[in-house]
């Protein structure tokens, strides 16, 4: 790995169609660490992803913040965690996370860099949105897979 793209989204639905393409092209037992500020996307991006990965109603993805983690079925089973509230690593691995990234499912956590020593653990995809401006997010994405490079290289 250790492969990095940077991508400028001019909109939700770009941000969506890009998560969209990672999530078609997205294996098994894959983990994703996601960092940006309150309202970079990071969320629209994972609804992308579950819209890949055939979520039904991939539309009602919503960030897990006061539930800590949700679950959705598609391809592959997707854990999307929200680490926003928790205070270290240690609650993560309290909830079974080696568990959710022992099997074949993705597993996505927003708010990654709180639980960084945990999550890093796994060689995760990194993911970080910037804002630009209103409409404008910078999305850096590291340590991708061969096949994600080829994928995104086309985004």
């Amino acid at each position: 790995m250790g492969n990095s793209i940077t991508i400028i989204s001019k909109s939700v639905r770009q941000t969506i169609e890009l998560g969209n393409l990672i999530g078609k092209n997205l294996r098994p037992g894959t983990v994703i660490s996601l960092a940006g500020n309150l309202g970079a996307g990071k969320t629209h991006l994972i609804k992308g992803i579950a819209q890949g990965l055939d979520v039904p109603d991939y539309q009602d993805v919503t960030s897990p913040t006061f539930t800590l983690m949700n679950e959705y079925e598609g391809r592959l089973m997707i854990y999307h965690i929200d680490a926003w509230r928790l205070t270290g690593s240690g609650q993560l691995e309290a909830v079974g996370f080696d568990e959710l990234c022992s099997g074949p499912a993705i597993v996505l956590v927003e708010w990654a860099d709180r639980t960084s020593s945990i999550v890093d653990s796994y060689d995760p995809i990194h993911v970080v949105i910037e804002h630009v401006d209103e409409n404008t997010r910078k999305i850096i994405i590291s340590d991708l897979p061969e096949n994600l490079v080829q994928a995104l290289a086309t985004a």
